[in-house]
């Protein structure tokens, strides 16, 4: 505001104001002789050629009113905004790149599907002993069959943990059987179904591709993970296979999982007789003894009675009845 009010109180006046102003500064002319007696015009102009009809204006007042008129032309209020110079851009010659693949990006990891409802369905049908209540459980085989279709869309990958996919086959092989039994119920044994060799039949769909039983268990469980335990794990709907766990098999509690069944199984009187020098056991050591390796050797790792080496062995009829309620 200051600045402002100086400014307007150094403006000069308006060109009429300064033309007037000038004009009232300039001197008096006082008439001459000649001007006053027309007769003297000639003789004046002869004797004074430095005269002339014109009065001389001063120089320095025509300068003067020649520099406050240029002023009052400016605003001097007003700045003048500077104009940028106009820069030029530089042109770029463009980089050409060599012809690259394309690079596909890994998937991202996932995370093997959750079995809380395999687990929900044991918990309800299947009691301690690993009997299975099989007409209750098919009054409710739509639950059965979200979680088959859970494993369908969902098989195992790369990146999970061998855990993972290990749970995921055995889970995978109880819950295929009990769909086959269940479609089938009531029904003696298995081994009444598809001719005496319900194993070998190939209707279990797992992603882009299609099993059987003996596919799940010969040709993934027993050649890539490598662990006897895993016949106590997997269930094959007869009384004298090991007890179908009434929980299902997690990455987590695998381990121990696998361990409980062993020692469960192999101490168990119905399925297996065990003394210092003499024992009967199941069938199932005969049929896998390449996995089990010495028979006795893999029973004192879990059985509460130490078997001699010499010990006899001999190995019990199977039964096939189903392992139901």
């Amino acid at each position: 505001m200051f600045l402002a009010a100086c400014a307007q109180a150094e403006r000069p006046g308006t060109p009429e104001e300064v033309s007037a102003e000038v004009e009232t500064t300039e001197p008096e002319i006082v008439p001459t002789e000649t001007e006053t007696n027309p007769e003297n015009l000639t003789k004046t102009t002869e004797t004074n050629p430095a005269v002339s009809e014109t009065p001389a204006t001063d120089p320095v007042k025509k300068k003067e009113k020649s520099t406050i008129k240029e002023e009052a032309n400016t605003t001097p209020d007003t700045p003048i905004a500077e104009v940028p110079a106009e820069v030029e851009t530089p042109t770029i010659d463009p980089v050409v790149e060599e012809d690259k693949p394309t690079e596909i990006p890994e998937p991202a990891p996932q995370t093997a599907p959750s079995h809380v409802i395999w687990d929900g369905l044991l918990r309800k049908y299947v009691n301690a002993t690993g009997q299975v209540n099989y007409s209750a459980l098919k009054a409710n085989k739509d639950v059965l069959q979200s979680y088959l279709d859970l494993l369908a869309d969902n098989p195992p990958r790369s990146d999970w943990s061998r855990n993972e996919k290990m749970a995921y086959w055995i889970n995978a092989y109880n819950a295929f059987t009990v769909k086959m039994i269940i479609d089938n119920y009531p029904v003696g044994s298995i081994t009444d179904l598809h001719s005496g060799k319900p194993w070998d039949v190939k209707w279990i769909k797992i992603g882009d591709k299609t099993y059987s039983l003996n596919q799940i268990e010969n040709e993934i469980l027993r050649p890539i993970y490598k662990d006897a335990r895993i016949h106590f794990a997997v269930n094959c709907a007869a009384k004298s296979c090991p007890p179908l766990l009434n929980q299902a098999f997690t990455a987590s509690n695998l381990n121990a999982q696998l361990e409980a069944q062993a020692k469960a199984f192999i101490n168990n009187s119905n399925y297996n007789t065990i003394s210092t020098n003499n024992v009967k056991v199941s069938k199932i050591f005969d049929w896998y003894e390449v996995d089990f390796g010495n028979v006795v050797n893999y029973l004192n790792e879990y059985s509460n009675t130490k078997v001699t080496s010499g010990a006899t062995i001999n190995y019990r009829d199977y039964n096939w009845m189903l392992n139901g309620l």
